[in-house]
């Protein structure tokens, strides 16, 4: 006999009800979907993995948002997923229409979690990123993937092209996407409103190189070893797995790529989006003092330079996140709908009839429910994750190695520089491997 998913069997119990099989049942109107309350074969069930500093927004938002739930949660530190727990629980009990619910689960293996049956889709956030979400694509599970979407660019096509193979949904939380401001000033600039844009200027801020951390105690209830995962082995030190938006891990080559693939992640998403790059990449990365530049860059081929972290050259970002200067014009835009241009009336006015529109989303974890139940493809999808993550990565490159990094953006390898083209990759430590 096949196996009978939480679906099937919901709809079977429901028909038999219908039919009146032995004695009548009364089903309440929130089972049936009905008084505005999604039925619970429609809702999408989360399992959250790696419940720390970021994850604890994505987590209540999935426990309490009326399309889905979070019935299980995933972290090495036995404390967070105790707060968790409780958090998910209390959410829970506070949503009538939850009359079945059994509590939420709580492990340290995000395999018991990513092999569940009566889970949909799956939270992750960054520093193991592909291997996660990996194995959630290859068990038909949706995914929620925190920026930037991979550690290589190896790992990035991996999973680009595992999520098209499957045909599962997965979103990448670039939510810059998701706000008027950089929707109206990417628009401005898709429709050449500013003229042929010639330079982008974005301050992506830096971090402090971390020093030489001595070794300390694990503390009791935290798995550092699977903290570390695929990333080489160092003596523990709490600096060096300090969940901050700042800094802590972050700092750290082994675990990401520093500056780039943080407030990266986002400006370089929006200037891919803006120059209708989603599915290209640029071809040439600077460090600083190339070609007269003070502050470090990439181009596109044919197309406008990037310069990262201007500081005051050219007018530099102007105070802005973003700044996008044309041959008729410029617009610069920050979080928080902060957007102006020259001229004034281009931020402010109505964009003309026939003119390119952008996808609008209320949220980006909306988006990406939406698109479990209705099809679609989210806005921020594995194709973009991998262009915009290739981006941030090889950027990271050439600053590291202090000289120019050119990109094949056909072949998607690095041309004419061995040594470059093998940090596209990384030796990953056993047993956390891929397994494709």
């Amino acid at each position: 006999m096949g196996k009978i998913t939480r679906r099937d069997f919901l709809k079977k119990s429901t028909a038999a009800a219908f039919a009146g099989a032995f004695l009548p049942t009364i089903i309440p109107a929130t089972a049936l979907g009905k008084g505005g309350v999604v039925a619970p074969s429609e809702r999408i069930v989360f399992g959250c993995i790696g419940v720390g500093s970021q994850m604890r927004g994505h987590r209540d938002f999935f426990a309490g948002f009326r399309e889905s739930q979070v019935i299980a949660v995933c972290d090495v530190r036995k404390s967070n997923r105790e707060d968790s727990k409780r958090a998910v629980e209390a959410i829970s009990a506070r949503r009538s229409e939850l009359q079945s619910y059994k509590g939420c689960d709580m492990t340290e293996d995000y395999l018991d979690i990513v092999e569940r049956d009566d889970i949909d889709a799956v939270a992750t956030p960054d520093h193991w990123h592909v291997q996660i979400a990996l194995a959630a694509a290859k068990a038909g599970k949706h995914v929620y993937l925190e920026k930037p979407m991979s550690l290589t660019i190896e790992e990035g096509k991996i999973l680009s092209d595992a999520v098209r193979r499957t045909g599962i949904k997965l979103q990448v939380g670039t939510q810059q996407r998701t706000e008027d401001g950089f929707r109206r000033a990417a628009e401005i600039v898709r429709n050449k409103m500013i003229g042929e844009v010639k330079e982008i200027y974005t301050d992506i801020g830096v971090f402090a190189q971390p020093k030489i951390l001595k070794e300390e105690p694990i503390p009791e209830g935290f798995n550092y070893e699977k903290w570390l995962g695929p990333s080489p082995w160092y003596p523990y030190n709490p600096e060096r797995v300090l969940s901050f938006w700042n800094g802590g891990w972050r700092c750290f080559w082994d675990y990401g790529c520093c500056k780039d693939g943080d407030w990266g992640a986002h400006h370089y998403d929006i200037i891919q989006w803006a120059l209708g790059k989603d599915n290209s990449f640029p071809a040439r990365f600077c460090p600083p003092n190339t070609d007269g530049s003070k502050c470090r860059f990439f181009e596109y081929e044919n197309g406008p330079r990037v310069y990262i972290n201007p500081f005051g050259q050219n007018g530099g970002t102007k105070g802005y996140m973003i700044r996008f200067v044309g041959t008729k014009g410029e617009v610069r835009v920050s979080r928080g709908n902060n957007i102006s241009s020259d001229p004034e009336w281009m931020a402010r006015g109505a964009l003309p009839n026939g003119f390119i529109r952008l996808q609008r989303v209320a949220s980006i974890r909306e988006d990406l429910i939406s698109c479990i139940r209705n099809g679609g493809t989210p806005i921020c999808n594995a194709d973009v994750g991998y262009h915009t993550g290739t981006t941030c990565q090889l950027s990271a490159m050439a600053l590291r190695l202090n000289r120019v990094v050119n990109w094949d953006t056909k072949n998607e390898k690095v041309i004419g520089d061995p040594v470059a083209q093998s940090m596209t990759s990384r030796v990953r430590r056993a047993p956390y491997f891929l397994g494709v």
